[in-house]
């Protein structure tokens, strides 16, 4: 069961010039998405950002904490049944809090089975293409 807290990863680089989107996988949705995840029972939010962008695209990076965290809240009532079904009953509100990572200039994904492609774009071409419009406005706080 999925707890009510997840997280979501803004990877830059080259002086954050460069935002990296991953699209989900058809049978994850087919949308253009940030590298994010769900908080494990007893795990910290900042370890499962860590932990997530390793699974997901392979980075071993430390993710930027404090002032520049930023949290945004929705609810399960948004979300299809099958998906309302993957988390505890007792959650109605998600919690997402939202991570800066940097990589290096060089650096390219190796994408999990999440996801079938990845681009790397501006700040602006990145809040444009994410499908959910709260990631959107994480995104454009964080690096606006």
């Amino acid at each position: 069961m999925r707890t009510g807290l997840e997280v979501a990863i803004f990877v830059t680089r080259r002086d954050a010039a460069e935002v990296l989107i991953v699209h989900r996988s058809p049978s994850q949705g087919g949308y253009w998405h940030v590298v994010a995840g769900g908080v494990e029972p007893g795990e910290e939010p900042a370890d499962a950002a860590r932990r997530e962008l390793h699974e997901e695209t392979g980075l071993i990076a430390s993710v930027a904490e404090g002032p520049r965290v930023v949290e945004y809240v929705y609810t399960l009532t948004e979300e299809p049944a099958d998906r309302r079904e993957q988390y505890d009953p007792s959650v109605a509100e998600v919690v997402v809090t939202c991570f800066r990572c940097d990589a290096p200039g060089d650096w390219e994904p190796i994408l999990d089975w999440e996801h079938d492609d990845y681009r790397w774009c501006s700040a602006a071409v990145a809040v444009a293409s994410l499908r959910w419009p709260a990631t959107a406005s994480a995104l454009h706080d964080m690096l606006g």
